[in-house]
């Protein structure tokens, strides 16, 4: 991937978390501990804050930085899943596989991180859904689709994992907010992958 993409993916996911920390927060406060969209913006700003350097590099090793990064500068449980999934990705890549194949590596090493699955409230609910739409060849339109339908199946679940599986049923109704930065993330690559093509 040339340097101008990698520049673009940096900058369109940090001006989403930013744009969108509010909405993310709001949403957290609900049914978490009302961190998510501040940790988030904080954690995409950090990237961009060495988004020359990570231009410099192939996209494996940018990912594997990047979800570094994430590790280290966000609280909460967001940092760590979100850093498994960039670093997951990353290794993929540099292990040979394709696009689809390496996101499945970052899905898998989300799922090992959080000890979760699809249905129990959280971000796979959203990731799973979009890489099998991926391995069936969607298009970027296609994909965002996918990844709002699934942010929107999230409202009438409980929780069973994170901080919201405390609430019980008090947890149906809401939004997931991991489903939701997942969603906007994926918005956000696609958006950035199209212009920049």
């Amino acid at each position: 991937m040339s340097r101008e993409r990698i520049l673009a993916l940096i900058d369109a996911t940090t001006a989403t978390m930013a744009a969108h920390a509010d909405e993310l927060t709001s949403l957290d406060q609900a049914i978490g501990d009302g961190d998510h969209g501040s940790n988030m913006a904080r954690g995409f700003q950090a990237i961009a804050a060495q988004r020359e350097a990570l231009g410099e590099l192939e996209l494996g090793d940018a990912l594997q930085k990047a979800g570094m990064i994430l590790v280290t500068t966000v609280g909460g449980a967001s940092g760590p899943l979100y850093g498994s999934l960039l670093m997951g990705i990353g290794k993929g890549l540099k292990a040979g596989k394709g696009t689809t194949e390496a996101l499945a590596e970052g899905v898998e090493s989300v799922r090992r991180r959080g000890k979760s699955d699809v249905g129990a409230k959280t971000m796979l609910d959203v990731l799973v859904p979009t890489l099998e739409a991926l391995r069936g060849g969607a298009s970027p339109a296609e994909l965002r689709g996918t990844a709002t339908a699934s942010r929107e199946a999230t409202r009438p679940m409980q929780a069973s994992r994170g901080r919201a599986s405390f609430l019980g049923e008090r947890s149906i109704g809401h939004y997931d907010p991991g489903a939701t930065s997942s969603c906007l993330l994926i918005h956000a690559v696609c958006d950035a992958l199209e212009t920049s093509a």
